[in-house]
């Protein structure tokens, strides 16, 4: 990873886009601790990551690309064991069990396993835990992977909603979920950020996005930097 230097606020749905093995995992990981940068210094709320990863993972709610879900547990008991690993119990962490189920349209498969539920299901069970504690910010790796149409409109309604007020960066393969969802658009091209601009900075139309896309990620050489701000947090 190289030159990449960013900050978010509060209320921006950020899209996070890169061709795959461009970094964009990587950097996610960094920011909720998960790997710890070689140089520089990733902030969350103002804190350091790397030495307080302990207040930092309260502060996010994390969804990777492939996370553990325990298939033997249902989603309820999934729920309660992250929400008691967060410190959560009694009226407040079933409180906020039942309404990070029915956001995520999860009340008629609570009794289920969740490694008999389908693709889409588990899915919306892994975003349920990443909202559990109600987090001042998401970190969404492929958020709507696997989810049929209604399903995805679903989610998007959803994160709509949660970044009114919170800050959200999603990584996404989807252009048409950016040109849905985004309020910003950060793009990386081999550990470099090559792009940072409004919603519209790669295109008005899916065809503009994609040539854009395609030219900012081109393997002719180091890929030129468009607007790069300076900073490396999250807040």
């Amino acid at each position: 990873m190289q030159d990449v230097s960013f900050s978010l606020g509060k209320g921006q749905l950020v899209a996070f886009l890169g061709p795959n093995g461009a970094g964009k995992s990587t950097t996610m990981r960094m920011l909720t601790g998960f790997l710890t940068p070689n140089s520089g210094i990733a902030r969350v709320c103002g804190m350091d990551v790397a030495t307080d990863r302990v207040a930092v993972a309260a502060k996010i709610g994390y969804l990777p690309e492939t996370g553990a879900l325990y298939g033997d547990m249902t989603p309820v008991q999934l729920l309660r064991f992250f929400g008691s690993a967060r410190g959560l119990s009694g009226a407040k962490l079933n409180q906020l069990t039942d309404a990070a189920l029915e956001q995520c349209r999860l009340t008629e498969v609570t009794g289920k396993p969740i490694g008999k539920l389908s693709r889409g299901y588990r899915q919306r069970v892994g975003l349920a835990q990443a909202i559990l504690h109600e987090p001042e910010i998401l970190i969404l790796d492929e958020p709507t992977a696997g989810l049929d149409p209604n399903q995805v409109e679903q989610v998007r309604s959803l994160l709509r909603s949660l970044a009114k007020d919170r800050t959200v960066l999603l990584s996404t393969h989807i252009l048409t979920e950016v040109r849905a969802l985004a309020d910003r658009i950060l793009l990386i091209h081999r550990g470099r950020l090559v792009h940072d601009g409004a919603a519209g900075s790669l295109g008005t139309t899916e065809t503009d996005m994609e040539r854009r896309f395609r030219e900012l990620t081109r393997d002719t050489g180091t890929p030129a930097a468009s607007k790069v701000p300076v900073g490396a947090a999250a807040s």
